[in-house]
C-alpha cells in the first residue's frame, strides 16, 4: 500500500508507503472538519496529489504553505504535517528523505493538546509509527539498511500507539511488508 495515500485510495505499490500524516488531512471521503486554516489548506494539497493526480500542483501549493507559516520554524504540527505530506510529492528520494526527517523531528516538539486543538483524531504518538515507516523506507530505497532497520524498529515499538482501525492496519500491513524486504521476520 502507498503509505503517502489517504485510507480512501489505497493500492498496492512497490514500496510500503505507509498513510503517513496524509490520513490526518482525510477522513475517509471527506476533508476532516477543522477550523485550522493552515491544516484545511495541507488537506487541499493532499486531494491535488491523491484524488486528482496533480502532484506538481500540490508540491507548489505545500512549498507556497511551508513559506506561509515560516518553515521550520512555525507551528511544529503544521511543520510536521507539511513536511509528511510535502515528503509524497519528492521526484528525488534524497529530497523525500529530508522532508520525512523535518517531520519526525517536528513531531518531537507536538503535544497532544496542539493535535486534539486542530482536529486530528490521533495522539501525538500515534504518528511516529507511520513516520518512522517512511523514514525506514527512505533508507531502504538509499540502500542503507542500517538505517533502515532501525527506523522500522522504532515504528514497531511505538505501533501500539495505533488502534485496530484502518490507519492501524495500514501502517502495521507497510511494517510487515517493509520488514520483508530487509529480510526480517515481523
Amino acid at each position: 500500500m502507498s503509505p503517502r495515500e489517504p485510507v480512501s485510495s489505497l493500492k498496492v505499490v512497490e514500496a510500503p508507503r505507509a498513510s503517513r500524516l496524509t490520513a490526518i488531512a482525510r477522513d475517509g471521503e471527506g476533508l476532516l472538519m477543522t477550523t485550522d486554516p493552515t491544516m484545511t489548506r495541507i488537506g487541499q494539497g493532499v486531494e491535488l496529489h491523491h484524488h486528482q493526480g496533480q502532484r506538481e500542483a500540490a508540491r507548489d501549493l505545500f512549498a507556497q504553505i511551508w513559506d506561509d507559516i515560516g518553515g521550520e520554524q512555525g507551528d511544529p504540527l503544521h511543520v510536521c504535517v507539511l513536511a509528511h505530506s510535502m515528503a509524497d510529492v519528492q521526484d528525488d528520494v534524497h529530497q523525500e528523505l529530508m522532508w520525512d526527517l523535518r517531520a519526525l523531528a517536528a513531531a518531537d516538539l507536538v503535544t497532544d493538546e496542539r493535535v486534539a486543538q486542530a482536529g486530528v483524531p490521533l495522539s501525538v504518538a500515534g504518528l511516529y509509527p507511520s513516520l518512522h515507516l517512511n523514514v525506514s523506507e527512505c533508507y531502504r530505497k538509499l540502500g542503507d539498511f542500517g538505517r533502515a532497520r532501525e527506523h522500522l524498529q522504532q515504528a514497531r515499538a511505538e505501533i501500539g500507539a495505533l488502534g485496530d482501525d484502518e490507519y492501524g492496519q495500514l501502517i502495521r500491513g507497510g511494517l510487515e511488508r517493509l520488514a520483508e524486504q530487509l529480510g526480517e521476520a515481523t
